[in-house]
């Protein structure tokens, strides 16, 4: 018997795929060289996940302004999306421009785990995929189907990585753009006795982050 691809982790290449949107054909590694978030909601024509996108279409600027595209998914067919979007844009007056994946027969949300391999459908599902412009899968949020995310998180989560990797640090609890980052503690002993607190050769902070 042949058992299911484990999903993908923290470190690991996203999958790739291509597959229809509400823009036309798109293709996961087309958007290398950006950061990309890909996230999944349970259906289209539901109160939660309309949130959502009323408020991810208008931020989305905000993550253009920091170099990361949005791509979402669903099980729902096109046609649907294309008539969700509608709803949106008359009841909202905001325009979803982002592209919304169709995935009927949930290979994609299975690929990276957004459904159990024995789920007949992803009406639990609102998972979130941070990749990098290497397409690495640099951090992954799950959200139950009952409580939508926050934006102001997905932008902060953003920030955060890349302010890391700008300066090779890490990001201590509640940081925000402009707070001190950490540095990466050392692996020397005597750096260990010589510090002059107990906490000073593996807590110390740099200088405020861009």
């Amino acid at each position: 018997m042949d058992h299911p691809a484990p999903p993908p982790r923290i470190g690991d290449l996203a999958p790739d795929f291509e597959a229809r949107s509400t823009i036309g054909p798109v293709r996961l590694s087309a958007h290398r060289g950006r950061w990309l978030v890909l996230f999944s909601h349970p259906a289209d024509f539901t109160p939660v996940c309309t949130t959502e996108f009323v408020a991810l279409a208008r931020e989305a600027p905000a993550f253009a302004q920091r170099g990361c595209d949005l791509m979402a998914l669903s099980v729902d067919s096109l046609f649907a999306h294309f008539a969700w979007l509608r709803m949106i844009r008359d009841r909202f007056g905001v325009e979803v421009r982002f592209p919304i994946i169709e995935d009927p027969t949930m290979v994609i949300a299975r690929a990276f785990g957004m459904v159990c391999a024995a789920d007949r459908d992803s009406g639990a599902v609102r998972s979130s995929f941070f990749i990098d412009p290497h397409g690495v899968i640099r951090a992954m949020t799950c959200y139950p189907a009952n409580l939508g995310r926050s934006i102001p998180e997905m932008l902060r989560m953003l920030d955060g990585l890349r302010a890391v990797d700008a300066q090779g640090a890490l990001a201590p609890a509640n940081w925000q753009p402009g707070d001190p980052l950490l540095e990466a503690p050392g692996h020397d002993l005597d750096a260990v006795f010589d510090a002059e607190e107990a906490t000073a050769w593996f807590l110390r902070q740099t200088g405020p982050s861009a």
